[in-house]
């Protein structure tokens, strides 16, 4: 169960950062799931630049293996603060935004007890 005011956590990362040898987004979900979180989404960007100001961009002519990733999670906001605390020493670059979000409804598809 999810409170109606709940929180998004959004994790904006390079395509190719890595963690311990695995990919930095799936570290950061496999990570989101051990700390029993809701859930976590990973967006592939087609086009974006950081704070270096470099164009990560996919395109025919040339196949960026950096693109923009962003991993979304939505949770309470003490779940997602103590999931920010892990992984603050494994993101060396990156951008985090917390924001409010409007939980409408959180369902797993199982049948209530007793249903």
């Amino acid at each position: 169960m999810l409170p109606k005011e709940g929180y998004l956590l959004r994790i904006f990362i390079g395509e190719s950062d890595r963690h311990d040898g695995k990919l930095l987004y799936e570290w950061l979900v496999l990570k989101a799931r051990e700390m029993g979180l809701a859930g976590a989404t990973v967006l592939r960007g087609l086009m974006g630049f950081g704070g270096k100001s470099r164009i990560h961009t996919f395109k025919i002519e040339r196949l960026s293996m950096d693109l923009p990733i962003i991993v979304e999670i939505v949770d309470t906001a003490e779940k997602l603060d103590a999931f920010l605390v892990e992984c603050d020493a494994v993101i060396k670059e990156g951008l985090a935004t917390l924001e409010k979000a409007q939980v409408r409804f959180y369902r797993t598809g199982e049948s209530p007890a007793g249903a």
